[in-house]
């Protein structure tokens, strides 16, 4: 049978009159009148069809069946008592589990720099981190946030925003453009191999690009789609094409001259990493506190 609300406040009643013998030393105990806790009782029973107490003027004492229930019911009781007394004692500290998945780069330069503090300071708290490169199914995959890049996070979720406003940069290797020309329009690309970018396995990531008011959505193509920094950073160093990446990732490899900027003149600013949840998600204090220190590490002033 399904265990309800009522059941557990009547099997509670039934707990205290059957330990204390009496209903006025129960009622005393649960702040009720004697009488209520009698119909209680009375509720119970009739839906159990078991008797579970014998009454007269002098006593109250349990059935066998009644102590058969109040053998097996004490220890439940007692364990629901120790829960709320634990929350009680600990306050406002969070305690639990979160599932995150983010990229990398995120993890990298986001999350890192927090989440030991995080689990130092509240120590109750277990976090897993998945690294994913691919726009996660958070409902779906069991995660309670994800770190991703803000101008593509879905719709229907609540992002927080974490850091500056990231640019984008086409990039290739001298050895490429000096076979293959340097690119001086957003739609010469459709003349070059590049690396392509997936955001899901359905979704094939189109390379934008602004300057003068003017919007463009370039589709691509080349001998590699990746969602992987190492291969199509590497596949870009190895003179197979032309990478769209944003400028943090490929900033060591731009410094050493392994690889060079082209359109820098369309290459946009976008939103950098969020983390988001799910609208209807229930915010718990495990996930409030680690957006608080998120957001006080990679504030704008940063």
């Amino acid at each position: 049978m399904t265990i309800t609300r009522t059941d557990l406040a009547e099997l509670a009643v039934f707990a205290a009159v059957a330990r204390h013998r009496s209903f006025s030393r129960a009622a005393l105990e649960l702040g009720v009148s004697a009488s209520a806790l009698s119909h209680s009782l009375k509720g119970l029973e009739s839906r159990l069809g078991v008797r579970l107490l014998n009454r007269s003027t002098r006593a109250v004492v349990p059935t066998d069946a009644g102590e058969r229930l109040l053998t097996q019911l004490l220890p439940t009781l007692g364990q629901l008592e120790e829960a709320l007394e634990e929350l009680t004692r600990h306050g406002d500290e969070p305690v639990g589990r979160l599932k995150i998945c983010a990229p990398r780069a995120a993890i990298q330069e986001v999350l890192a720099p927090v989440l030991i503090d995080y689990l130092v300071r509240y120590p109750r708290m277990q976090v897993e981190v998945v690294e994913l490169e691919l726009i996660p199914r958070l409902i779906e995959d069991g995660y309670d946030a994800a770190l991703f890049y803000g101008d593509i996070l879905p719709k229907e979720m609540i992002a927080v925003p974490l850091g500056p406003l990231q640019r984008y940069l086409v990039v290739g290797s001298p050895d490429y453009l000096a076979r293959r020309g340097i690119p001086r329009h957003p739609s010469d690309l459709r003349q070059h191999d590049c690396i392509g970018y997936r955001l899901t396995p359905h979704h094939h990531y189109r390379w934008a690009f602004a300057a003068d008011g003017e919007l463009l959505e370039i589709e691509v193509s080349g001998p590699l789609t990746t969602s992987t920094p190492a291969l199509y950073l590497g596949a870009a160093e190895a003179g197979l094409g032309l990478a769209y990446c944003y400028e943090e990732e490929v900033s060591d490899a731009l410094a050493a001259g392994r690889l060079v900027t082209v359109l820098a003149d369309w290459s946009p600013t976008f939103a950098g990493f969020h983390l988001y949840y799910p609208s209807r998600h229930q915010l718990g204090q495990g996930l409030r506190a680690l957006i608080d220190m998120l957001k006080a590490h990679h504030s704008p002033q940063d």
